[in-house]
């Protein structure tokens, strides 16, 4: 039986997608958990931060090549960078590595919250693009720092729904419908989703796709929470865009009080 609601594709730097879900691979309790919870997911794009990453003499690591390529696309991450600097080069070893030109563009400005240094950000997306590359910037929940991505030529925008790794879900959400009312690149949810019920409140808000790590790796059992996570992604575009009823103080009668039978 076909699917009576079918969740159109998200078009994303000149590829296309069927799952909205992004997943990360840091935090997993061994490779074949993580594994598991990529297939439970549905995901088609698995971020890898190369700077965490070891590789052997000849280039190889082991977390790379437990993630199967013809079915996901490797997102290389530039998390632990500090500068402009040190972002644009980690991208440029990652395309001399594995000939990646796509680039999770990260820039930490604090280590106690590990909000992105948009200064440092901007910088790095400017230069990134011009090179070709296709750039996914973290950023901070700003409408105006995510136009001047856009702007820049960033392939979509990145605002975070909370601290990395913190799990408090979307915390700002009238920033975040800013952000979707004024891009015409894709808005995709990057950090602090804890539960289910998190992506779903950002797929609802509008959000085009949801990233995460630490909710999935983390969990008690991170191939249930994965599935959890492709469920409610997946009901929050529906919910989105089937149209919710309005929100009103007092209550309405599914039936009618006129006409009753006496």
């Amino acid at each position: 039986m076909s699917d009576p609601t079918p969740i159109p594709p998200l078009e994303l730097g000149g590829r296309t997608f069927q799952s909205r879900l992004i997943l990360g691979t840091g935090k997993f309790e061994d490779l074949t958990t993580m594994q598991a919870a990529f297939e439970a997911s549905g995901t088609e794009m698995i971020t890898v931060a190369l700077r965490r990453v070891n590789f052997d003499a000849d280039g190889k690591a082991d977390l790379i090549q437990a993630i199967d390529p013809e079915r996901y696309l490797l997102l290389p991450n530039t998390a632990a960078c500090f500068t402009a600097e040190e972002a644009i080069r980690t991208a440029r070893l990652a395309r001399e590595l594995g000939g990646w030109n796509w680039v999770k563009l990260e820039v930490i400005g604090d280590t106690k919250t590990l909000f992105p240094d948009t200064v440092e950000l901007l910088k790095a997306t400017e230069v990134l693009v011009k090179e070709d590359f296709v750039v996914l910037p973290y950023t901070t929940d700003d409408p105006v720092t995510c136009r001047r991505l856009e702007d820049l030529g960033a392939a979509a925008v990145m605002p975070l729904g909370a601290p990395i790794g913190s799990g408090m879900g979307i915390r700002n959400r009238a920033n975040l419908r800013l952000i979707l009312e004024q891009s015409n690149v894709p808005v995709i949810v990057d950090a602090g989703v804890g539960t289910a019920s998190d992506a779903a409140i950002a797929m609802e808000l509008g959000a085009d796709a949801v990233l995460m790590n630490t909710a999935v790796a983390g969990a008690d059992d991170p191939v249930a929470m994965a599935r959890a996570m492709k469920l409610a992604v997946e009901a929050g575009y529906l919910a989105r865009h089937a149209g919710r009823i309005p929100a009103k103080l007092y209550a309405t009668a599914s039936s009618p009080l006129s006409g009753l039978i006496e």
